[in-house]
């Protein structure tokens, strides 16, 4: 009767279900550069004004976190003087090389550090993973071994750490702390800046907020959306760096931190075996995971300028861990039911963690039901 009376009304009603892809041109006419490149406008964290302070503010914080929480002044200084105390340490020389503001060796590491990173990429083995359609038509691959590079890293330095001496050799990295955050935001400026640059004559695509004509807001947010190496096309600099170098080296950092309080007391105590095990557990999550990054909005929307490349190889690997540092020269012993209690709501945290993004990955991808549900058209003849 229903089927009637919509045929009296001369209205049909069609079903239509969603499918998880497509096999449609992404655009039967091909677009221009300038079409598929449109001027956008600097409008995201108060524009011009905002991105500046932020360029120039994040590494001074970054810096502020080490010279506002060591052994020296303690973590933080709670009057004025204390505060006037990690000023003329930061300005006048720190009492040990973990406070120098540059040293060649920390940097000659770190840029070694990249390239082991990079070789990993190259040379270990990997499931490749078609990325999201582009506005071009194209889609990129991606080698998926981040978690080879992990194990492999950590098998190096278990290698290290079980020799005579190489707990205490390990502690390097914690005393060479603001050396080795000197040389990442070296790479990450210069990284920021050749990216920009190369952007005007690579023919690559843009972003579509970051091609606004701006040089600190386009320089700041990211021109380029997936910008590569020369010569070297599949390499997408944006998608290796949000994995790979800053968050395998936060928990480098975070082992080294480890090592410099057993250096100091002979013992690990239970806040840092729990610093450890769940700051891990978020790294090995995240490899695991590699794969899903490939629908975040970092990957698929965001250009790579310094927003990302301070924040995936300073921001993460060198504040994240500031509960590690802390703990390394300030030990707090926990009781049992303090223990217990504090690991209840870290398993807690990653449940919801790992449920929650495993929704919006299904869903993005199109496995979600959710995403699949029948939608109702009334096509009026």
């Amino acid at each position: 009767m229903a089927s009637d009376a919509a045929s009296r009304e001369g209205n049909t009603t069609t079903i239509i279900t969603a499918t998880t892809s497509l096999d449609l041109p992404a655009h039967p006419v091909p677009k221009t550069y300038a079409e598929l490149n449109p001027k956008s406008k600097p409008t995201e964290f108060f524009g011009p004004i905002g991105t500046t302070a932020i360029t120039l503010l994040c590494p001074i914080f970054s810096y502020i976190f080490f010279f506002a929480c060591n052994d020296a002044v303690g973590c933080t200084p709670t009057s004025l003087g204390g505060f006037k105390e990690a000023w003329n340490l930061a300005i006048d020389g720190f009492p040990s090389s973990a406070g120098q503001w540059w040293e060649w060796k920390a940097a000659a590491v770190y840029l070694g550090w990249y390239a082991f990173c990079v070789i990993c990429e190259v040379a270990l083995p990997g499931e490749r993973v078609q990325g999201n359609l582009l506005r071009d038509g194209t889609c990129k691959t991606y080698r998926m071994n981040g978690l080879y590079t992990l194990l492999l890293a950590l098998g190096i330095i278990t290698g290290l750490l079980v020799q005579p001496g190489g707990v205490q050799a390990f502690t390097w990295l914690h005393d060479h702390f603001v050396p080795l955050l000197s040389a990442a935001l070296a790479m990450a400026t210069f990284q920021a800046t050749w990216v920009y640059a190369y952007s005007f004559f690579s023919g690559e695509l843009l972003a579509l907020g970051g091609n606004s004509g701006n040089v600190i807001y386009d320089y700041f947010l990211g021109r380029p959306l997936n910008p590569t190496v020369p010569g070297v096309p599949s390499f997408d600099l944006k998608t290796f760096n949000e994995v790979r170098p800053g968050m395998i080296l936060w928990l480098l950092l975070n082992i080294s931190c480890a090592c410099e309080q057993y250096t100091r007391l002979g013992q690990l105590t239970a806040s840092m075996w729990i610093v450890l095990i769940f700051q891990g557990w978020y790294t090995l999550d995240c490899l695991l995971q590699e794969h899903t990054i490939l629908n975040q909005m970092d990957i698929t929307t965001d250009g790579f300028g310094f927003m990302l490349a301070f924040g995936d190889l300073v921001w993460v690997p060198f504040t994240y861990g500031l509960q590690a540092r802390f703990l390394a020269f300030h030990p707090t012993y926990l009781s049992p039911l303090a223990t217990a209690a504090i690991v209840a709501i870290e398993l807690s945290g990653m449940y919801i963690f790992r449920v929650a993004n495993n929704e919006k990955a299904t869903f993005r991808s199109g496995k979600n039901p959710k995403s699949e549900s029948g939608l109702v058209v009334n096509v009026m003849y």
